[in-house]
């Protein structure tokens, strides 16, 4: 097997490191990180400048590893359509942080995953679920279930893309692998208002979680439980049952 990995944590993110030091177990890997975080760019390109991409030697098993000063998605598609890398998968990750329900519409892992699969390419986006009081972070754990699952290649038959969600706990304590919907959490977002040392004023938005409507056979439910959150998603986003309702209404 042959990998393409990138993140949107940066090329020096311990979880990349991991995810690396694992998937080089199982076959070859070639790594196209961005050079500093990208977190929340979402499926971000960049067009109004030049890209710029470079090797990168601090992972000495790998033969091609690059770091760029673009986006997840911009790493994907140079790594794919430019630099014509062939490889059997995509693999976003391992983003430190979950990327649950409505995240994936702005998480730059995610959306690495999407322009994977958008090339043709079965894709993952692997996140552990850790938030900032977590004594202990255990990437360990989400790279080793990301393995057992790319051990069975059955679920490239029916998914071309796939979210996965690891709860931050030792893996013994891992129940097994869920197959959920997305589940729905909403953010209040604050604007802190600072003055720059010319005094203009300048915003920055904090955001925090105060909504989960967890419900059996979501994502947040699956990693409440200690499983990992195995969610489908779809490159067309379109509604068929209101675009069919639009039609009646068209004709």
């Amino acid at each position: 097997m042959r990998f393409l990995v990138t993140n949107d944590d940066g090329i020096h993110a311990e979880g990349l490191m991991v995810l690396v030091e694992a998937l080089s177990e199982l076959g070859e890997v070639c790594i196209v990180a961005p050079n500093q975080e990208r977190s929340g760019v979402s499926h971000a390109i960049t067009v109004n400048r030049p890209l710029r991409i470079e090797k990168f030697s601090v992972f000495p098993r790998i033969g091609e590893s690059y770091v760029m000063d673009g986006t997840p998605a911009d790493c994907v598609k140079l790594a794919i359509e430019s630099m014509n890398l062939e490889v059997d998968y995509v693999v976003s990750g391992i983003n430190n942080g979950a990327n649950l329900g409505i995240d994936v519409f702005y998480s730059g892992t995610v959306a690495a995953a999407f322009e994977g699969a958008l090339q043709k390419i079965p894709s993952i986006a692997v996140s552990l679920c850790k938030n900032p009081l977590d004594a202990h972070t255990y990437y360990q754990t989400a790279a080793s279930s990301l393995c057992k699952l790319l051990s069975n290649t059955e679920w490239t038959t029916v998914s071309a893309l796939l979210n996965i969600n690891v709860p931050n706990v030792p893996i013994e304590l891992i129940r097994g692998f869920k197959a959920a919907k997305l589940g729905v959490n909403r953010y209040k977002n604050e604007f802190e208002k600072r003055l720059d040392p010319r005094g203009k004023p300048y915003y920055w938005m904090k955001g925090v979680q105060f909504h989960v409507d967890s419900t059996e056979g979501d994502d947040f439910s699956a990693i409440e439980q200690n499983y990992i959150s195995v969610t489908p998603l779809l490159t067309d986003l379109t509604n068929y049952q209101i675009l069919h309702t639009l039609r009646s209404l068209f004709v």
